[in-house]
Order: C-alpha cells, then sequence, then structure tokens
C-alpha cells in the first residue's frame, strides 16, 4: 500500500496537486503551470516526501497528456477516478463551494480509500495511432453530415421538388447537383446529356437520376429570388461533400493499413464473423483491436472507449459479438485491484 497519494485536478493551462498521507492530512497544495519544468519540479518534490507514492488524475486525455506522460516516464504509478466520480463523491466532503485545491484533495482522498480504480499505463504505438485517425475520421464524418444538412437547406429554398427527390447521402445526386441545380438548366440540358454527363463521372444509375431531376424540373416553372447566388452556393456545398466523402475514404484506407500492422490483426481476422465486408466501421473496429491490446483506461484511450459502458470499477473489457452495436459492444468485467 502507498505510503502518500497525489491527486491531480487538471486543467487546460494549469494543474492542481494536493498530496494526503493514510490519514487524509495534507502534505503538499500547490498549483502548477501545464508545462513541462513545472510539472518535473512538482513530480521531484512529491518524490521527496515518499517515492512510494500513487498518483490519480481526473482525466486521462487532453489538457493531462502531458502530464500522464510525464508520470509514466518515470515508472509513477497512476490511476484514473473519471470526473463524473469526483463530482459525486464532493457531495461527502465538507463545503459547497468547487474549487480546484477541493477537487485535487478528493481525487487523492478516493485513491487512498478505494482499490478499484483502473491504472493507466501507456498504449502501444499501432492503437495510439487508430485512436487519432478513429477522431479525425469521426471529426469528418460529423462535417459531412452539416455540409449535407446545409446543403439541402439552400437546394429546399430556389428547387424544394430536386430536393425532394434527391437522397443527398449518395455520392450520384450530390455529383448531380455541381453541375445542375436550377430547373431552368435542368430542362434545357434535357435527360439523355445529363445521363451522359453522369455516366462520364462515373454515377451509379445515370438513367434514373436523370430522369428524376427532369421530372422535377418540369413540375415548377418559376425562378425564385436569389436563384443564381443559390445555384452557385449549391455547387460549392455539393463540391464540399464530395471533398469530405474523399478525405474519409483515404482516413478509411489509413486505419485498414495500420490495423493490419497490430499484432493482433491475424488474430482479430480470424474471429466467426468478421471478414472485410462485414459492416463493421473504423470506431467498431478500433474497440476491438483496444480490447486486444489493453484495457480501456489505458492511455491515450480510444474515443470509442465509452462504448465500454466504463465505470470507475471498470478497467478489462471482453467482446464476446462482433456483430452487436456499438452501444452494446462491449462489457466491462472486474478491474484489478491495487496491490495492498
Amino acid at each position: 500500500m502507498p505510503e502518500i497519494w497525489a491527486g491531480l485536478d487538471i486543467g487546460k493551462e494549469h494543474h492542481h496537486c494536493v498530496v494526503i498521507d493514510a490519514t487524509g492530512e495534507r502534505l503538499l497544495s500547490r498549483r502548477v503551470l501545464n508545462d513541462e519544468t513545472q510539472l518535473l519540479e512538482l513530480i521531484g518534490d512529491v518524490l521527496d516526501l515518499s517515492e512510494d507514492v500513487l498518483w490519480a488524475v481526473d482525466i486521462n486525455r487532453g489538457g493531462a497528456a502531458l502530464a500522464i506522460g510525464l508520470l509514466l516516464d518515470h515508472e509513477q504509478p497512476l490511476v484514473y477516478l473519471p470526473g463524473l466520480a469526483v463530482h459525486h463523491a464532493s457531495a461527502a466532503y465538507r463545503g459547497q463551494g468547487k474549487t480546484d485545491a477541493k477537487d485535487a484533495h478528493i481525487i487523492a482522498d478516493q485513491a487512498r480509500m478505494r482499490r478499484d480504480l483502473g491504472v493507466l499505463r501507456p498504449g502501444d504505438e499501432v492503437a495510439v495511432d487508430l485512436r487519432l485517425l478513429s477522431s479525425r475520421r469521426a471529426d469528418l464524418v460529423c462535417d459531412r453530415t452539416r455540409q449535407i444538412n446545409r446543403l439541402r437547406a439552400q437546394l429546399l429554398e430556389i428547387f424544394p421538388g430536386l430536393e425532394r427527390v434527391l437522397t443527398l447521402t449518395n455520392q450520384g445526386p450530390v455529383m448531380l447537383l455541381t453541375g445542375y441545380q436550377t430547373p431552368a438548366s435542368i430542362r434545357r440540358t434535357g435527360a439523355k446529356r445529363i445521363e451522359t454527363w453522369l455516366k462520364n463521372r462515373k454515377v451509379r444509375g445515370p438513367t434514373e437520376l436523370a430522369r428524376a431531376a427532369v421530372e422535377a424540373a418540369q413540375a415548377q416553372h418559376t425562378a425564385l429570388p436569389g436563384e443564381k447566388l443559390a445555384a452557385s452556393l449549391v455547387a460549392r456545398l455539393a463540391k464540399g461533400v464530395i471533398a469530405l466523402n474523399e478525405e474519409i475514404a483515404e482516413v478509411d484506407a489509413l486505419i485498414e493499413a495500420r490495423f493490419h500492422q497490430h499484432q493482433h490483426a491475424k488474430v482479430i481476422n480470424s474471429l466467426p464473423g468478421w471478414a472485410p465486408d462485414s459492416g463493421l466501421s473504423s470506431s467498431q473496429l478500433l474497440v476491438v483491436t483496444w480490447s486486444f491490446s489493453a484495457p480501456p483506461t489505458v492511455w491515450p484511450p480510444s474515443p470509442a472507449w465509452h462504448l465500454f459502458h466504463a465505470t470507475p470499477a471498470a478497467s478489462a473489457a471482453t467482446c464476446d459479438d462482433l456483430t452487436a452495436s456499438t452501444a452494446d459492444f462491449c462489457e466491462p468485467s472486474t478491474s484489478p485491484r491495487w496491490p495492498a
């Protein structure tokens, strides 16, 4: 059992550290800049109090990255107490105010009393790369969703009939909008020429798409105010959606290539139900990879870490059904206890 416990309340620019002994008495309370020099000085001062120390943090990524990296580089034992657990625990402590010093004391005290906190340790290089790529992909997918929603709203203002018949989550309709946006231009071009234009761009189902666009154009002969400018905006938004689709495809290729460099890639590929076309998303793929690599409390964590339904007592996971939905993808198992 450690002699002292150091709690770090993590902030963006500053952290607050409180060190307590076995009786809960404060031995040190300090606010430090999120800077390598000051953090190394803090680690040295804490180790001067006792080398048998257990560190605890309430955030395991973002602003905590530098502090966690330095502690792990110095082979310091480190546990993770989620911020929500700190919030609930604060009700049992004196005082209604919330300060960084109070939170840091709660973190240290909870680490002193509890034996069910997950231990943070470094993740392997491939798993870290997969986390970064998956985070980037999630951002791109959100950007694409926003772009498609803006595209729908803009098209609805000038050509509601076309917006109604197009499925803008498919590549073909979006490609059509890069060249044709108004009823007049579609009627003037005609179904045959639009079909040829789509075929030259390797769009699936060009005949049906061209016919649907012309039928929508035949139903609207009124040019609405601002149509010319709105049409140019629709074309620009459509090109933006296509660019995002291409970037997402590139990231997917990087994820797949990096995944096959993982030490357990062959094992995962041999699992029942696993196949390149099994329908698993890259995020689910990352969850599977991470479950083979380490518990969800390993740092840096996966962006899909919450899919494990992790609680302060959960730091290991088992995956039984690769075809399950992401919400039920993994269930936590009992976490290892801190050695007494």
